[in-house]
């Protein structure tokens, strides 16, 4: 291990104590990391590229740690990859290796305080080290573990940082980052891909369900990248050679890659989250070897079969039929629905490009425009139509109440919405921000409530075995659907919540 400085920058990109983020009721996202060790590589520029392709896994804050052996530098702040690093910053940071991290928080609030990559500086007799680390999932042993530690109320504001801290004092005793992880990594439990880098390798690592996805590349004769998903590699001309395997250590450095199985084998069973498919991971992501784009398509087709359009009203009967998605997994399974059923494919709502997250608290009338800023209608394309919308997911309710709102007025003659995942009933542990029943609309009213509830002329679900026929899932296994059957893979500890450290305070 080098014995090198850390060094972290801040920017002054608005510094916010707390943020309340987004006003509608899509799920939350996951995190995306990615990783680079790419000798004689621009890995500032490459890292850069490479969250920019995982943006949509969140728009919270972003980070990158870069070394060249010696220093690591940590550059980190609220907001887009795209506001926070600029080619001044990039050109500054010089490096043969690299772990880079976009967030959305659901352990800890939205500070800067948790902006990621994590990273650490260990004093030691020998000689000092240092780490940095990128973590998407969620821990469900957090408060456990914060207990094991001793450590002050307050003092650990997120489980990455949780982990980070077992890490370090392992590392104390003069441990090595790849010995230390082999020594903490069991005792963790829940969801988490996470990517780390000590100035002298990068690290890969998945949890024993494969909850959340990582993936391994090729670039070059000498380079290795990691990614929450295979287009991060296509952007910077990677090469995907395969997806990092549930319970599975990649340690990357000159010497090449190599695997390691820090977990008991009676504690890996895949579970990838089936919601990576249904609305998280891009389409052009390839997923348990599978592209999410054909899948969601297949999504669209069984529900044409399952759900078809039912015949129109009276008065109704001279209006043209029409399918169409809601942007963006709504699109390739409404494509889908309009193949299997015959009916007509259109868009009829078309999305700003350019709208990221809202970094303000918005008041009642805001909340209400929300949907307004993101979607606008096509009128000409639904006036006097009777449509068939396709949505990945009713969380809250209120964008599709909005939604619908949007295409009466645009003259829809009717609206009969079609969702490609069943009702979403319970909440995710392992790393969707979903952790209040409450909140779930599905968990408190029926389906013939909810079609009156959001004012659609009908409403179906996909079924569970619809939905994993469409991933071509076998038997239901390697996939979690906790929040869909409210069967968890392992166990939950009561009480568990985003707030869970902070409450402690």
């Amino acid at each position: 291990m080098s014995s090198g400085a850390t060094t972290a920058i801040a920017l002054p990109l608005g510094r916010l104590l707390s943020v309340t983020v987004d006003d509608d009721d899509t799920p939350r996202e996951a995190c995306g990391v990615f990783g680079i060790y790419a000798p004689g590589e621009s890995v500032a520029h490459l890292t850069y590229d490479g969250l920019y392709a995982l943006q949509h896994r969140g728009q919270e804050s972003a980070g990158m740690a870069v070394s060249d052996g010696v220093e690591l530098m940590v550059v980190k702040d609220m907001g887009l990859v795209s506001q926070v690093f600029d080619d001044h910053t990039l050109i500054a940071l010089q490096g043969h290796l690299a772990v880079g991290h976009t967030r959305y928080s659901t352990t800890g609030s939205s500070v800067w305080q948790h902006a990621q990559p994590v990273h650490r500086s260990i004093d030691r007799a020998d000689r000092p080290a240092h780490f940095a680390l990128g973590h998407n999932g969620n821990l469900t042993n957090t408060s456990a573990l914060v207990t094991e530690l001793g450590v002050l109320p307050g003092t650990i504001g997120s489980d990455s940082e949780v982990v980070a801290e077992l890490l370090a004092r392992s590392m104390a005793a003069g441990t090595a980052l790849e010995a230390a992880l082999l020594h903490v990594l069991p005792g963790l439990e829940g969801a988490f891909s996470i990517v780390l880098t000590d100035g002298g390798s990068v690290i890969g690592v998945r949890d024993p369900n494969g909850f959340r996805p990582l993936c391994l590349g090729r670039l070059g004769p000498t380079g290795w990248v990691l990614a929450s998903e295979s287009p991060a590699l296509d952007v910077i001309g990677a090469t995907f050679v395969r997806e990092v395997e549930p319970g599975e250590m990649v340690v990357i450095g000159a010497a090449g890659v190599r695997s390691l199985r820090p977990f008991p084998r009676s504690r890996v069973e895949p579970r990838l989250c089936v919601f990576e498919f249904v609305y998280f991971a891009r389409p052009d992501a390839v997923l348990a070897g599978r592209e999410v784009h054909g899948a969601r398509q297949r999504m669209g087709e069984l529900l044409a079969h399952e759900s078809p359009l039912p015949p129109p009203l009276p008065g109704n009967e001279g209006c043209p039929a029409m399918v169409m998605g809601v942007p963006d997994s709504g699109i390739p399974a409404a494509e889908g629905f309009a193949r299997a059923s015959g009916i007509a494919y259109g868009q009829g709502l078309v999305k700003n490009r350019y709208i990221g997250r809202t970094f303000i608290t918005p008041d009642q009338r805001q909340r209400d425009r929300g949907v307004r800023r993101k979607l606008n209608p096509l009128r000409e394309n639904i006036a006097g139509k009777r449509l068939v919308v396709l949505d990945d997911s009713i969380i809250r309710g209120t964008t599709s109440m909005q939604m619908v709102a949007m295409l009466r007025e645009a003259g829809a003659a009717e609206v009969h919405l079609r969702i490609t995942s069943p009702p979403y009933r319970w909440p995710c542990f392992y790393g969707m921000d979903t952790g209040d029943p409450a909140e779930l609309i599905a968990a408190r009213m029926s389906v013939e409530e909810i079609t009156r509830h959001v004012d659609v002329e009908s409403l179906a679900y996909l079924s569970i075995g619809r939905l994993l026929e469409a991933v071509r899932a076998r038997d239901g296994r390697g996939f979690c659907t906790a929040c869909l059957t409210g069967d968890y893979p392992t166990d939950v500890p009561v009480g568990l919540h985003k707030g869970v450290l902070e409450a402690t305070a």
